[in-house]
């Protein structure tokens, strides 16, 4: 039996979870091989990475179900699915939840904000009615086919509403069900603490995004200040960006990647990584048995 963690188990460990993001089969790839144990399938870095797009509600539910299918079919880790606003109203949701179920989601993410969203540090957000929200979590919590899988609230509401609406709001989702609430984008470290004094009630996640909204704090002060998972959704997309970037600056000025080299995986290192020895010695093994009939 696999002593692996589930995506409750993550939620209600006693010690924070830190959790990159991934938004395709390689990164995922590289968040299990850097040691973590699951991977939060960020709809921004899908958007980026799978669709060179911005995350500003382009991608539906069939473009995401698709990514998810795509990301666990090169790993056995829990995913945690961005699951957006669940793309319309209850049966849109409930539809969403059991397509994201079917793809390997273990934990799906639904956000309050007005279709089409946009990723929650940026401007211009705007939320749905609360009753509309607890509505969708309804929907999700009751039509999920595998009790297991963890359904986790998210508010955007900070930005347009305040931080007093965002912590009402996540104390009646969970009220409606929801296995963990999540506040996008506290603005400073008194307001990260004023929503984990809400983790009396329950599991809470908090979005270390770089450069976005909410201030970088270590996992440790995180933990103490009430939170049980941290996702950092972007980080490796964004390095990856930044460094593909400038290697192709340096070919296009000099015609030469040898001074990139020394950071780059080897031929061998990359085979290695997507999974290639393994497949190597499927052939192989078939050989050898095929070989004896």
């Amino acid at each position: 039996m696999s002593t692996a963690p589930t995506a409750r188990d993550l939620l209600s460990r006693p010690r924070i979870d830190v959790v990159a993001g991934a938004g395709s089969p390689l990164e995922a790839r590289l968040v299990e091989a850097a040691g973590f144990e699951a991977v939060y399938v960020s709809g921004y870095a899908m958007a980026a990475a799978m669709h060179g797009r911005p995350d500003i509600g382009i991608l539906d539910a069939a473009e995401n179900v698709a990514g998810v299918l795509a990301i666990r079919a090169v790993t056995d880790l829990p995913l945690l699915v961005d699951a957006d606003t669940g793309y319309g109203d209850v049966v849109n949701v409930r539809d969403t939840v059991r397509r994201l179920e079917q793809a390997g989601a273990n934990a799906i993410q639904l956000e309050d904000q007005v279709w089409p969203k946009r990723c929650g540090h940026m401007a211009g957000k705007r939320v749905v009615d609360v009753e509309e929200m607890l509505r969708k979590i309804d929907a999700a919590v009751n039509g999920r086919r595998d009790p297991a899988t963890a359904i986790v609230a998210r508010t955007d509401s900070r930005a347009p509403l305040g931080l007093a609406e965002a912590l009402r709001r996540v104390e009646r989702f969970r009220a409606a069900g929801a296995d963990a609430v999540f506040v996008d984008a506290p603005q400073s470290a008194d307001e990260l603490r004023a929503v984990g004094a809400l983790a009396g009630g329950g599991p809470l996640v908090v979005n270390m995004s770089e450069t976005g909204l909410t201030p970088m704090l270590p996992a440790a002060e995180l933990e103490a200040m009430g939170f049980s998972v941290a996702i950092y959704p972007t980080a490796a997309l964004r390095v990856g960006a930044y460094a593909t970037l400038e290697l192709l600056r340096g070919l296009r000025r000099t015609g030469d990647t040898r001074s990139g080299a020394p950071a780059m995986m080897s031929l061998d290192q990359l085979n290695e990584l997507v999974g290639l020895g393994e497949l190597t010695a499927f052939e192989d093994t078939v050989a050898a048995r095929t070989a004896t009939r």
